[in-house]
């Protein structure tokens, strides 16, 4: 993976878990959680989903295009958005126990 993909995981990440955060306010984790929560989850995410499609390769290959560059983006946004939700979820969950 080169540096381009990654910082594009990192911050496509970053703002799938910040736009969880604005959406479900009950689930926020503030904006430093929804931040750092994104950025894993981008970067997770952004890998796993992108492998299960068989695009990492492709992408290793062909490098960067504007097709690879739209599927990098919403594979590490849904990440970030999933983690992101994922612990909201958790957090919440274990505060009424």
């Amino acid at each position: 993976m080169d540096m381009l993909a990654l910082a594009i995981q990192l911050a496509a990440g970053s703002l799938g878990g910040f736009l969880v955060g604005r959406a479900l306010p009950g689930l926020s984790l503030g904006l430093s959680g929804n931040l750092l929560t994104g950025l894993v989850g981008g970067l997770l995410g952004g890998s796993i989903i992108l492998s299960a499609l068989g695009l990492m390769q492709q992408l290793a290959v062909q490098g960067m295009d504007a097709a690879a560059f739209v599927a990098q983006v919403s594979a590490s946004g849904v990440g970030g958005a999933a983690v992101t939700l994922a612990i909201g979820l958790l957090r919440r969950g274990l505060a009424r126990i």
